[in-house]
């Protein structure tokens, strides 16, 4: 397929007048315009990668003119970017650079960072002195997919010859940073007349006077490289096998249970994201993707997020057992291990090895599954992973896939820039947990959500109500999971599970917080109401606890099961035996799965709020409540032993506080500012 080319005047003008008046600031929005033209559109660069420019003209405090570069900063997307990520740098100490013969990493950056115009901004790219060396004014860096199909083809260059005769030169491979730059302006010089540079393995550099000129460039070059490979790409027939749902969803909950069991630690939770489109089963088909999954990765960066390569399990790995899994996992590990001895011996630093467990599964018939600490780091995963499988088909139909040879790819992964980051961030205390949270669209849910998501945990959030549902994912996080579901049907449990397992891999923690309050005098209550109430008060937790456990049980990483039990299940209120009656239940169920589960791992509490102003304690209750006790509204609230009214988010962070007490099970916990008739001891 080709690509569009999106410039529109009419937009890049506003960008201009929103900009300023000055050449500086309209030549910036010129090139913010056409970076995110590049970066919105996945095939040309995807999660950061690539890199843009210009060379431009400012003046500093004392209104003396001087040449900037404005490159891409480190931590800022194409798609996304803004002037802020597009960091002024003094030209001229960089062309000085050009001189040297040789220059580390760090030094590069410090001069780099010393040369900024303001001292706040972000690391320019590790490519600003290839970007500064070649003399234009305006220069695109991509990493595409059919230029990376060309750029690790057997014979690049004859592929280049015969699609863009004379008007583009190739780059050997080198790394990036200060000798791949001396290398690429040494080719240009010797081809001044060239419009564009294939750079081996790794991508595709354009240029012109303008940011339309080089951004025309970027499409143009690209299709013509789409267009040649279009003849060559294969339409063959594949027969396509998928398991059956419940087969997929047993295979990755062992799966998850096996890489968190050969990490070390029940800690190391994995975030998985699963790609099963056509394209990706049609791929793990071809009789060659023995090969590809041992030949490397499309562009040597993408090493850092994907390492050098997949696990490939094969079409019977959903009848596996959790220990074959295992074996399979160690065994790649050791591969690992094997891989990291042998070229760090040979480095001039010492290295620190990164885990050795797959960040990347080829799973036949079930697809690709990204291993994350997070979803967003797992989607990353899965995002580079479609684009490398693409480059292997197309580059096999095309000649052959010959991307970097190992040492290249573990002086990248292992890169010093990249090892100074290693423990220097402490993960948050919920990262790589799984929560399922039911009522999530209710005041106590929301607001159970939005505490569990700060501290980095992945949240399914699960109410009958989808308006609201999205009203909260809206409040929270857009990109938080939510499920419609009505917990009193009976397949409800199964359709949690299925939706938990397809977006994360698994599940770690059911918060079962769903309920609703009926008012009736026991006397004359209807058994029907009564029923009604067990049915979501009691029975509906049941049942999803029941289910939740299982897939603990074939995870077998332990887990958790929280319970919004309430007051009223040890300290009855007038007229709500309707809701008390379940409640009571329910507080029993935290006592009886607690003693039957824990033999599992799995540990089971429940939380006992009072007076929280929500759905059931709404403002039509509180003020007949008040005034039945003669007393203003704020009086009943703050009626407890402390005098201050409690709030969702109290009661969100014992929820949390429970969820981080690894040796407490069984323990209900009081959140009512102190009632002595409903204390537990």
């Amino acid at each position: 397929m080709l690509f569009s080319n999106n410039w529109c005047d009419e937009e890049c003008e506003q960008k201009r007048l929103m900009a300023g008046p000055t050449d500086f600031q309209r030549h910036l929005a010129d090139r913010v315009y056409t970076s995110q033209l590049i970066g919105k559109v996945p095939d040309l660069v995807m999660h950061g990668g690539g890199n843009t420019s210009c060379k431009t003209v400012t003046q500093n405090l004392f209104g003396e003119k001087i040449e900037v570069l404005c490159v891409k900063g480190s931590g800022w997307d194409l798609g996304t970017i803004e002037a802020a990520g597009l960091p002024a740098v003094k030209l001229e100490p960089l062309l000085k650079l050009r001189q040297l013969s040789k220059l580390s990493d760090e030094d590069m950056i410090n001069l780099q960072r010393a040369n900024l115009l303001d001292s706040s901004s972000p690391n320019p790219s590790v490519e600003t002195l290839l970007h500064a060396f070649l003399p234009y004014s305006f220069i695109d860096h991509t990493h595409s997919t059919p230029f990376l199909v060309l750029a690790n083809l057997p014979d690049p260059m004859a592929a280049m010859r015969e699609i863009f005769g004379e008007a583009f030169a190739i780059v050997p491979y080198v790394m990036p940073g200060f000798e791949l730059a001396k290398m690429a302006a040494k080719v240009h010089d010797k081809t001044p007349q060239i419009e564009g540079l294939l750079l081996a393995k790794h991508g595709h550099f354009t240029w012109g006077d303008t940011a339309k000129e080089s951004y025309d460039r970027v499409i143009d070059h690209t299709n013509k490289v789409e267009e040649w490979l279009a003849q060559y790409r294969s339409n063959r027939s594949l027969q396509v096998k998928k398991p059956k749902a419940h087969e997929q969803q047993d295979f990755l909950l062992k799966l998850r249970g096996a890489l968190v069991s050969c990490s070390g630690t029940a800690k190391s939770r994995v975030i998985f994201n699963v790609i099963q489109n056509e394209d990706t089963l049609r791929f793990f088909c071809r009789d060659d993707v023995s090969l590809h999954a041992k030949a490397g990765v499309a562009t040597p960066d993408h090493v850092i997020r994907t390492k050098a390569h997949p696990l490939l399990l094969e079409f019977d790995c959903v009848n596996k057992s959790r220990q074959d899994l295992i074996k399979l996992v160690s065994s790649y590990a050791a591969d690992y291990k094997i891989y990291f001895q042998r070229n760090a011996a040979s480095s001039v630093t010492p290295k620190k090895m990164l885990s050795p467990l797959p960040k990347l599964i080829w799973a036949k018939g079930i697809g690709l599954v990204g291993v994350g600490a997070t979803a967003k780091e797992a989607r990353v995963i899965t995002d580079l992973a479609q684009q490398n499988i693409k480059v292997m088909a197309d580059g096999a139909d095309a000649g052959g896939f010959h991307p970097v040879q190992e040492r290249d790819l573990f002086d990248l992964e292992y890169w010093s820039l990249e090892q100074t980051k290693l423990g220097k961030s402490k993960p948050p205390a919920m990262q790589g947990q799984i929560v399922i949270v039911t009522g999530g669209a209710g005041v106590i849910g929301s607001a159970i959500a939005s505490e569990f998501h700060a501290a980095g945990a992945e949240i399914m959030l699960i109410d009958k109500n989808l308006e609201q549902l999205e009203q909260v994912r809206l409040h929270i996080d857009p990109a938080i999971s939510i499920l419609q579901a009505d917990l009193t049907q009976p397949d409800a449990p199964t359709h949690i599970i299925e939706a938990v397992t397809k977006t994360f891999g698994g599940v770690d923690i059911l918060i079962s917080n769903a309920g609703s309050a009926q008012e009736s005098c026991i006397i004359d209550m209807d058994q029907k109401l009564l029923r009604d109430s067990f049915e979501i008060n009691f029975f509906a937790h049941f049942s999803l606890a029941q289910k939740v456990f299982k897939a603990f049980r074939k995870q077998s990483i332990n887990g958790q099961i929280l319970f919004n039990v309430s007051k009223q299940a040890v300290n009855p209120g007038q007229n709500f035996g309707a809701y008390g009656l379940p409640k009571s239940a329910l507080f029993f169920l935290v006592r009886q799965m607690a003693l039957e589960c824990g033999g599992d791992g799995v540990r089971v509490n429940g939380v006992n709020a009072d007076r929280i102003k929500s759905g059931l304690l709404n403002d039509t209750v509180i003020a007949e409540r008040s005034k039945a006790r003669g007393v203003d509204e704020a009086t009943y609230l703050a009626g407890n032993l402390l005098k201050k009214e409690v709030q969702a988010h109290h009661v969100a962070k014992a929820f949390l506080a429970l969820a981080t007490s690894d040796r407490t099970t069984g323990h209900v916990m009081t959140v009512d500012g102190g009632n002595i008739e409903a204390s537990l001891r």
